[in-house]
């Protein structure tokens, strides 16, 4: 397993201030039946802080005629709705939650052209709040597939996500299963794909970047 790039700043940073917070402790020559349960305490949640960052090693699965899951966590939305801002016509939306157990990397679900990779300021919905999906803080990414469709997928910050990282570039080319971004302690993201393509999954699946194929042609 290897530590995620975005997690090497936060990781140090924590680890830092428990080893003052632990040293302070001992220095004061604090009890141990305090001082053992604030030293395992600390190291769990080292651990915790640690996890966030994971990249665990799998097989990723390519199908240039599918849709594979960007991220891994729960299906919370499968809807047909009106996708007002890139797409503006009727289209599928899959939502998957990330919870601060899953793993946090994004990965593009196909391979093509990025046409537009923006980033919005919001609010701080749940991310399993319907109204996330519009006004929370969140980056939309739109492609051009290379089996000929559009679709959009974008990365949603909840109540506890304190950053988006996108690394998607408008112009540039992507390949399935690459990285795309990085969502700092959970959220959600949303596909938005063709009415025509057969969805693969059902609510409360849970699926896992990379691997799980959302939708096919």
């Amino acid at each position: 397993m290897k530590l995620h790039k975005e997690g090497a700043s936060i990781i140090i940073a924590v680890l830092g201030v428990l080893a003052l917070v632990n040293l302070f402790l001992l220095q004061l020559r604090t009890p141990g039946f305090i001082l053992y349960p604030i030293a395992v305490a600390s190291f769990i949640f080292l651990l915790c802080i640690i996890s966030f960052f994971r990249i665990p090693k799998r097989t990723y699965v390519y199908d240039s005629q599918a849709i594979i899951a960007p991220a891994d966590g729960k299906i919370v939305v499968i809807e047909e709705v009106v996708e007002e801002e890139f797409l503006k016509s009727p289209c599928r939306q899959i939502s998957i939650f990330m919870s601060p157990s899953n793993v946090h990397v994004n990965r593009y679900p196909c391979s093509g052209e990025i046409l537009e990779s923006v980033h919005h300021d919001g609010a701080k919905y749940p991310a399993f709040n319907p109204k996330s999906s519009t006004l929370n803080e969140r980056t939309s990414i739109l492609m051009k597939t290379e089996f000929g469709k559009e679709i959009l997928f974008r990365q949603i910050a909840g109540a506890m996500a304190r950053r988006i990282v996108n690394y998607a570039k408008k112009g540039t080319q992507a390949k399935q299963n690459e990285e795309f971004g990085f969502i700092k302690f959970g959220s959600r993201v949303d596909l938005f794909i063709p009415l025509d393509m057969e969805v693969c999954v059902k609510l409360c699946d849970r699926v896992r970047g990379g691997q799980t194929v959302i939708a096919k042609i």
